[in-house]
């Protein structure tokens, strides 16, 4: 048995953020931060996002996709992370 067979524990693959977050994140709030520089690990609190900013989030996906986003389905924070908002929004949609 050799542990070529075995995934790699030392380097997991990264997940990509949904295109339809990142365009979000872009275009309709103005992160300063081009596409291809976020990443899931990074949080709301390091691209300047605050409460506020996740509620203008939450509404601008609310109008772009057409959707009516229940009150408790998104529980984010600035300290969450992009990959939880990208699993978030998967649930949702």
């Amino acid at each position: 048995m050799t542990q070529l067979d075995e995934p790699s524990t030392q380097s997991p693959q990264r997940p990509e953020l949904p295109a339809e977050l990142v365009a979000l994140l872009t275009g309709n709030l103005d992160v300063q931060a081009e596409p291809d520089e976020l990443s899931p690990s990074m949080t709301f609190e390091s691209l300047g996002m605050d409460s506020l900013s996740l509620m203008e989030l939450v509404v601008a996906a609310e109008e772009e996709f057409g959707i009516v986003l229940p009150e408790n389905a998104l529980d984010l924070r600035p300290a969450s992370t992009l990959g939880e908002a990208a699993t978030a929004f998967e649930h949702v949609s």
